[in-house]
């Protein structure tokens, strides 16, 4: 990866794999626009121990995001399974660490989605999406969901909305992320890349 390249964070929260596969699928939408680049990142579990109890580096997937990979992106693409219709709680976590990042502006014009799993269907895709946007709003994020113009949105049989890519992963977790989710994926990440170049460039002549 080059250092003047802009890139997308993919940055995910995931216990059995779904999201992360995700992740990979939303990152190789990224990859397919010319001029920016996908960086994957995830983050540790949380503990009700005082005591760490995650090594620095996990033991598989992604390594952890740091502040840095936040303030320098062009672009967020935050993926986590759903938790009673929200937003996992280590991920939770780390966007609450992030306040520095609000006070300086720091991601105020640049593009952001979201993307989830749940093991049913009816299992709160929506509210948990709708709800992971919240904190990027406050932080000035410019939010995109995915149009009706992919039109997977009307033929998926599982995962999928407009608020961002989804998908069923089963009661066992055990479910592959299907073509249609794949697609709607990879079209998400394409989309965030365009609109990562189009505000990076706005933003470089607002500075000049």
């Amino acid at each position: 990866m080059s250092h003047d390249t802009p890139y997308i964070l993919v940055l995910y929260y995931s216990r059995s794999g779904a999201t992360r596969e995700m992740a990979r699928q939303v990152a190789a939408g990224v990859e397919r626009v010319a001029g920016i680049e996908a960086r994957l990142r995830t983050v540790p579990a949380v503990s009700p121990t005082c005591e760490a109890v995650e090594s620095e580096i996990p033991d598989e997937g992604a390594i952890y995001a740091d502040h840095d990979d936040l303030r320098h992106c062009a672009g967020l693409a935050l993926g986590s399974p759903t938790r009673f219709g929200n937003i996992a709680a280590p991920l939770k976590y780390f966007l609450d660490t992030t306040s520095g990042l609000w006070m300086n502006g720091a991601l105020i014009d640049k593009p952001a989605t979201c993307f989830t799993s749940s093991s049913s269907l009816h299992g709160g895709q929506e509210s948990t999406l709708l709800t992971m946007l919240v904190p990027l709003l406050h932080h000035g994020m410019v939010y995109a969901g995915i149009p009706y113009s992919e039109t997977e949105l009307i033929e998926t049989r599982s995962g999928g909305t407009p608020y961002g890519a989804s998908h069923v992963a089963g009661a066992r977790a055990d479910r592959s992320v299907d073509e249609h989710e794949r697609a709607l994926c990879v079209a998400q990440g394409q989309r965030l890349a365009r609109l990562s170049l189009a505000l990076h460039a706005m933003r470089g002549e607002k500075r000049t």
